[in-house]
């Protein structure tokens, strides 16, 4: 970044020596306090070693010890700004080893140079200083590059930390830190991490940890004698920025508008009438006696996700509770019909503390699961102030969405360092959540992949089967708007060679039905509204089912689906439910909520993706009239579909944790 601002070389000297300069006005005004007290002699005990510090915290290395007793040569990579880095440590007397570890990027910053150099250097009788953690993050998580060059030279790991009472903190990922002069300044070096005994992903996993706790020990320490606030300490984590306390103000400021909000949603079918008492955190039922579990699942996909895992925990576990609270009237409908006995449903209440804190005084939840990404700040940080553990299952958040919380590391931090555990839908998201601060974030696989499909209404299956005997039909599900046009721009095409086509249409949030009935209708097609209690009859182009709770049966009625949210720019839908049901599944190139699935499902030739109304009535007539090729498209999908199994259990191993102790039934003696 400084060497864009800049300039090339030219400029990158000047800053060069005024960098090294400052790095010496903070050495020479400062209080300097060492532990031990002599650092200089046991920072080369185990000469030659590995230097390792962490990289928000490096500012100071190049001064730790001026005069030197043998060669030091610090790891650089090869970035913009680290030729600014580089021109300073050579400075300071100091050589280069250009690369580093790309941690779980695929761009190539060269490590693999970087780690052959350091061997040699370390066999030559140099010290190699580096970096433990790697861009992008997370922050102060150790990557198996150090431990792997440590068992590779068989030489320890030497930890230190050097801290200031006056910083300046970035928001960059590493948190990097400008220490100031005319400050109380600690150098702590650490005890050596002996090397791993062999190359073994095990031994290297273990002392790739032991680095990591070493390194956090020294920092603590570090910042404990200079008496400062670590700015990746979980207390300065959870401090708020200057976005959140807005944003938690004007939730509070805005509960004259949270009626008119309620008022106008209730008009849209968004809201029932008679449960906004709920919405302020009133409660509408009592709190069972008991050990208490609170899921959170904002719509029907969330909901489908948690229902496996609460069937589970009643069978299992009756003597825990369950509460549910969703967001959406269509959730809530979908909720009430297939929760287990006992289980209880709420609305969850709007995003203000006011009615959070009502809502938890009443509950007293003792556990907390939020799913997917049900992240209200309000929720989170209140759930949290409580002391109930706090967990985010089958996490998962878009592209733009981690880019945005990335910038704003006041609002990030607070928040998912407040999730006692994350578990994220595979390994990139993961990671994602730990460099937004989660302590503790996993992969565990998607619950979606293992949730069985929606039920099945036999005798509605039936009926609709007879009113389309003999004709060509195939389904639009979940559509969203803008995609309905698309479909009925694509039925009038496909009629023009299959004139018996049936198309039915299951808008993803049925108050839509209506209004999709009168579009269609003005483009000159036949419509009927299944929530108006048509039917399908010979003169029928397309069957809008708007009602709540069937999509599972016209999966099960048509070979062919179409799966909604993703021609336009929503993110798609679950594709899972309609290839268990027997569908040969397309989708549009929008696909993000479910990336990963989609990936696997393209790659195995399991689904066909689309474009436009051209590519889906092409698509639609070559499924149903090549049944070989529809047969080939959900025989692979259903294959790839089994591949990604497994979620469940995990997730449910890891909420049965937080569980207290199975008492065992009494008998009579």
């Amino acid at each position: 970044m400084l060497t864009r601002i800049f300039g090339p070389k030219p400029g990158t000297g000047i800053l060069s020596k005024l960098a090294s300069g400052y790095v010496r006005l903070v050495y020479a005004t400062s209080n300097v306090k060492r532990e031990p007290p002599d650092t200089d002699a046991k920072l080369f005990d185990q000469h030659p070693q590995i230097l390792a510090m962490w990289h928000g915290q490096f500012m100071l290395l190049p001064n730790l010890k001026p005069e030197r007793p043998a060669d030091v040569k610090a790891m650089v990579s090869r970035h913009g700004d680290a030729e600014l880095i580089g021109d300073v440590l050579r400075r300071f007397g100091m050589d280069l080893i250009r690369g580093a570890g790309a941690g779980k990027r695929k761009r190539n910053r060269g490590g693999a140079t970087a780690m052959r150099e350091s061997l040699r250097a370390l066999e030559a009788g140099a010290t190699v200083a580096m970096t433990a953690d790697v861009p992008p993050g997370p922050a102060r998580r150790a990557g198996a590059g150090i431990a792997t060059l440590s068992a590779k030279s068989g030489r320890p790991v030497v930890p230190f930390a050097i801290a200031t009472s006056r910083s300046l903190k970035l928001s960059t990922w590493s948190a990097f830190t400008i220490n100031l002069p005319f400050s109380a300044l600690a150098i702590v070096i650490g005890e050596p991490v002996p090397a791993p005994r062999s190359e073994e992903p095990r031994e290297i996993e273990a002392g790739r940890q032991a680095i990591e706790e070493a390194l956090a020990e020294t920092t603590a320490r570090a910042y404990a004698i200079a008496g400062a606030a670590d700015p990746l300490s979980a207390e300065e984590k959870a401090k708020p920025g200057t976005a959140l306390k807005t944003y938690r103000l004007a939730t509070q400021l805005a509960a004259p508008v949270a009626p008119l909000l309620l008022a106008w949603r209730t008009r849209k079918g968004k809201e029932e009438q008679d449960r906004h008492p709920e919405r302020y955190g009133i409660a509408s039922i009592s709190r069972p006696e008991g050990f208490l579990v609170w899921f959170h699942a904002a719509s029907v996909g969330e909901t489908n996700a948690a229902l496996p895992l609460i069937e589970r925990i009643a069978q299992a576990r009756p003597d825990i509770r369950i509460l549910l609270t969703t967001a959406t009237v269509t959730s809530a409908r979908h909720a009430r019909a297939r929760l287990p006995e006992g289980a209880i449903h709420q609305y969850v209440p709007l995003d203000r503390s006011t009615y959070v804190k009502r809502f938890l005084q009443h509950w007293r939840p003792d556990l907390a699961v939020l799913v997917e990404s049900e992240i209200w700040p309000n929720l989170v940080l209140e759930t949290k102030q409580t002391g109930v553990p706090l967990l985010l299952i089958n996490a998962r958040m878009s592209g733009p969405s981690y880019k945005r919380w990335r910038r704003r590391p006041g609002m990030s931090r607070p928040i998912f360092s407040a999730f006692d555990l994350v578990l994220a839908q595979n390994e990139r998201l993961a990671e994602q959540f730990a460099q937004l601060g989660a302590p503790s974030s996993q992969s565990a696989g998607n619950l979606k992949a293992d949730a069985p499909p929606p039920p099945v209404d036999a005798a509605g299956k039936a009926d609709l089967s007879a009113a389309i005997l003999g004709r060509s039909v195939w389904l639009a599900a979940s559509t969203h708007s803008g995609e309905d046009e698309i479909v009925g721009a694509a039925h009038a095409r496909i009629k023009k060679v299959l004139p018996d086509i049936v198309t039915i249409i299951v808008p993803r949030h049925p108050e839509r039905g209506t209004a999709i009935a009168e579009m269609l209708r003005d483009r000159g097609l036949t419509v009927t509204l299944r929530s108006q209690g048509g039917g399908i009859d010979a003169n029928t182009d397309v069957y809008v089912a708007d009602t709540i709770g069937e999509l599972g049966l016209f999966y099960a009625l048509t070979p062919v689906a179409f799966v909604g949210g993703s021609l336009v720019e929503h993110g798609g839908q679950n594709p899972v439910e309609a290839v268990k049901l027997g569908a040969a599944v397309l989708a549009g190139p929008h696909v993000h909520n479910f990336r990963e699935m989609y990936a696997d499902l393209l790659r195995a030739g399991g689904v066909r993706s689309i474009e436009d109304a051209d590519s889906l009535a092409e698509a639609v007539l070559d499924l149903l009239q090549n049944a070989v090729a529809r047969k080939e498209v959900h025989v692979k999908a259903e294959a790839c579909v089994a591949a990604m199994t497994g979620a469940l259990p995990k997730t449910l191993s890891a909420i049965e944790a937080y569980f207290p102790e199975k008492v065992p039934m009494q008998h009579a003696s």
